[in-house]
């Protein structure tokens, strides 16, 4: 019966093929793995494969994985898209594949070598000279700028997919920063937890041995120089499309991600300023394009990269992968050189063909595409010049004829490729199988025993059906690449890393995520109190509503007073304003849900996301996937309305406290005991306390009648989660004197003004300090606790009967916040200098020459 139902869904999906596809051998029968994956999938049967399919969804929340569509009013932190049907090649023709990577590689490193170098392909008449000297990813500057490695092109990756003969083709070269490896590595441990059937009685090559191979290689060019190495990955911030990849590898490989600002030039080396001082940079993995990498010799208005990096590398102080230069191998153009110039530098032809291609600037190759222009893909030679490809099929004669004329005045920025039909995979759309063109991008990295190649890669297939188009900023969807053999993967032997253990135990913070760390702990912190005081008020008015008299609202006025000083309201609840407490939930849903206003809610939520995600390499899938729940609830948080029901309000601030809980014990239990960890810290405390005075000097601002205060005491118990300790250790009798000895002096209680002062100075005491003696910060915290210790609290409880407010007391907390506010300067001005305004950088991160 299986029997059956799979050669009736092998049956199915056939009859749906129009081209060639994957699951089919050269003679029309099914490839025995690919009938074996299809078992698989009718074990599991399509339901099923529908809620795997959420589960992956869920997961890809769960664990951040993004991608950033550009142009797109939602583009920012778009969720990746991948699908549960893997990408199968066989273990044997892999092994041949590889072989042309790897021949394809040595040439481009050759190319790439020779036009920064001799130029004999120029000077022999191999290579026309508008290709290298009108390409925009050549760059003079770079001319003596060569890395102490056999090979300079360190990385590549290729775009292949297979064509009409049964080889792969390729159809792409990424040189300059390939990104992808990453959302590789992230696609087989998702496939892995939620498909493992389908992996049943095969053997799946591993990926990890890529990345183990890249790292040797780099310890082996420096092990004469230096044992510990510092490295440093270069991305150009949260806002590129790739983000989420540039942290995880950063993450996984244990290097420190990094922006421009965070590196300096000084003394003929590249220093990473962390908060430490400076320290020496020795190798920087870059993906940012090659023109933003020096604004002293390249693209003078850039922000992302290191002025005067290119005479560092000159010096050989640093090793930059790949060197800047290494774009002008994207072009377009040089596809229809390579067989020859294969012969000239290797005596051999490609292995693996190119999709054929006729440069613009030779006047043969012009008349022909010109004549059939109809028939062919047109693109722009340099891949930095915005262009999408033209298909000549789908053009009016009167838009042939224009695109004739706009080739005739520029022939040589133009190429034309000939449209190949290629492969298609099985995918899973729509809730079913059907056949959708993929193609493949191949990873490589140069060691000293030649470049190897990535067992897997990144398959992508098209979003449309019968549409060759696979970019993720389109819409393409991601697949798991399996290179699969009935025999196990020969284990390598463990790679030994020299220095590995001193190298991490000198990793060092960057200022600009010592200052992410420090605001992502005060905006959560800002989150924490404000949704916890929130919920006191709500209960407060849902009671007095219920069950309360009417003559007796004071204690509600003082609340929702309070609620505005938290949050910073403009026009809140104030004396001024007092039509606003006859109906306060409006006011209260707009603290609540309007994201514009500073101060709320929801936005000091998508502050804290902004701060969390800029430091995203610093936390484990766990930790993230309690930072996705907390961005759903601001979702929800902010679509709430007036006529919503206030338990619902609440349930959802509920859940929000319960996930910022969570958030906390996670960062407790899992970060290391480092300087990141005690900014952390610092920052929490430092926001804690000031919110937690501007409380108490609001609640208690004036002695008011028993019924009210008590009510206040119960209250500023509850936002200090003291109510209960004060239970145990004073029943239910509400003294003021009892309760402000609790919440300012109580050792035992950790919400204690006096408890918070003394964790704040230990937190700063392991911070790096510029001498023995007391910092500011420090002498700011002694006067707050000093004054706190001296305080008679029968004192503060007095009051003047004219007009009944607690001075003292008020005095005292006042004084406090300034000296805690002190504290907050002082950490800005010592470890965050190095930071600046970070820029707005859309136009910069358009990143067309590793669009994925």
């Amino acid at each position: 019966m299986v029997t059956e139902t799979i050669h009736s869904l092998l049956d199915s999906y056939k009859s749906q093929i129009s081209s060639y596809d994957e699951i089919l051998a050269s003679d029309g029968s099914i490839k025995p793995y690919w009938k074996n994956l299809f078992i698989g999938l009718e074990k599991i049967g399509n339901l099923e494969l529908k809620n795997r399919l959420q589960e992956i969804k869920n997961k890809i929340r769960e664990n951040g994985v993004t991608y950033n569509v550009y142009q797109e009013p939602k583009g920012l932190n778009s969720p990746w898209k991948l699908d549960p049907i893997p990408f199968l090649i066989e273990q044997k023709e892999w092994e041949s594949i590889s072989k042309g990577l790897q021949q394809r590689a040595v040439l481009l490193d050759l190319i790439y070598r020779d036009a920064y170098g001799d130029k004999r392909l120029l000077k022999e008449g191999i290579l026309p000279p508008e290709l290298v000297f009108e390409n925009t990813g050549f760059f003079r500057p770079c001319l003596d700028v060569k890395l102490p490695t056999e090979n300079q092109l360190m990385t590549y990756a290729a775009d292949m997919a297979r064509g009409p003969d049964g080889r792969m083709w390729v159809l792409d070269n990424r040189t300059q920063a390939p990104s992808g490896s990453g959302y590789t590595l992230e696609n087989r441990v998702i496939i892995s937890k939620i498909m493992p059937e389908l992996a049943e009685d095969v053997y799946i090559s591993r990926l990890s041995p890529f990345f183990t191979q890249a790292q040797q290689s780099m310890f082996k060019v420096f092990r004469e120089k230096s044992e510990h190495l510092n490295i440093v990955y270069l991305t150009a911030g949260p806002n590129n499309e790739t983000y989420f990849e540039q942290a995880y590898l950063a993450s996984y490989l244990g290097y420190t991600l990094v922006q421009g600002d965070d590196l300096i030039v000084k003394n003929g080396y590249v220093w990473l300023k962390s908060i430490e001082g400076l320290q020496r940079v020795d190798v920087i993995i870059r993906r940012i394009d090659d023109e933003w990498c020096d604004p002293l010799e390249l693209r003078s208005g850039s922000r992302l990269g290191v002025a005067g990096l290119l005479q560092v590398m000159r010096n050989g102080n640093v090793l930059v992968i790949n060197p800047p230069g290494t774009s002008m191998l994207e072009n377009s153009a040089l596809n229809a050189f390579l067989p020859s110039i294969s012969r000239h530098f290797l005596g051999e032809e490609l292995i693996l063909p190119s999709v054929a291609t006729w440069w613009c600037g030779q006047e043969k190759e012009r008349a022909y595409v010109l004549e059939h222009l109809h028939e062919l893909i047109i693109k722009k030679a340099n891949r930095k010049q915005v262009f999408r490809s033209v298909y000549g099929r789908q053009l009016t004669h009167q838009q042939l004829q224009e695109l004739k004329q706009q080739i005739l005045q520029n022939p040589t920025e133009y190429v034309a490729q000939q449209e190949t039909s290629f492969s298609t995979t099985p995918a899973f759309v729509e809730d079913h199988i059907e056949p959708r063109y993929a193609a493949i991008r191949a990873f490589l990295t140069a060691t000293p025993t030649g470049y190897q190649v990535m067992q897997g890669g990144l398959t992508r297939s098209s979003p449309i059906k019968d549409k060759f188009t696979f970019s993720n900023q389109y819409g393409g969807l991601s697949k798991d690449t399996w290179i699969i053999s009935d025999e196990a993967e020969v284990i390598r032997e463990r790679i030994k890393l020299p220095g590995l253990l001193s190298q991490k135990a000198q990793s060092s913070l960057p200022s600009r995520s010592a200052e992410n760390l420090y605001w992502t702990a005060r905006y959560a912190e800002r989150t924490m109190v404000a949704s916890s005081f929130l919920i006191i008020t709500l209960n407060a008015l849902n009671f007095q509503r219920n069950f309360g008299s009417t003559n007796k609202t004071e204690h509600i006025e003082i609340l929702l007073k309070t609620v505005s000083r938290l949050i910073r309201m403009e026009n809140g609840f104030t004396d001024e304003n007092k039509e606003a407490f006859e109906n306060p939930y409006p006011l209260i849903y707009e603290s609540i849900a309007n994201d514009n206003q500073r101060g709320t809610i929801t936005s000091s939520i998508q502050s804290y996301m902004k701060a969390i995600i800029a430091v995203r390499d610093r936390w484990n899938q766990v930790t993230w996937r309690t930072v996705d729940n907390i961005e759903n609830i601001n979702q929800r948080l902010k679509n709430i309305h007036t006529r919503q029901n206030p338990n619902d309000i609440q349930n959802a601030l509920n859940t929000l406290q319960n996930n910022l809980f969570t958030f906390y014990g996670l960062v407790n239990e899992t970060l290391p005991r480092n300087h990141g960890y005690y900014l952390f810290e610092v920052g929490k405390l430092v926001e804690r306390i000031l919110s937690k005075v501007t409380i108490l000097r609001s609640i208690f601002s004036t002695k008011t009648e028993q019924f009210v205060e008590t009510e206040l005491m119960e209250a500023a118990l509850m936002s200090h989660f003291a109510l209960v300790n004060y239970r145990l250790a004073y029943k239910s009798n509400f003294e003021m004197e009892y309760v402000l000895d609790m919440l300012l002096l109580d050792q035992q209680v950790p919400t204690s003004l006096s408890y918070l002062l003394k964790a704040l100075n230990e937190a700063l005491s392991k911070l790096p300090q510029n001498s023995e003696r007391l910092n500011e910060a420090q002498k700011a915290i002694l006067q707050a606790s000093t004054q706190l210790q001296l305080v008679d609290v029968n004192e503060l409880n007095k009051v003047i009967e004219a007009d009944k407010p607690y001075l003292k007391l008020d005095q005292m907390l006042l004084d406090i916040y300034g000296h805690v506010s002190t504290v907050s300067n002082f950490i800005a001005n010592l470890y965050f200098k190095h930071t600046f305004t970070q820029h707005s950088i859309t136009d910069t991160l358009m990143d067309v020459d590793n669009d994925l």
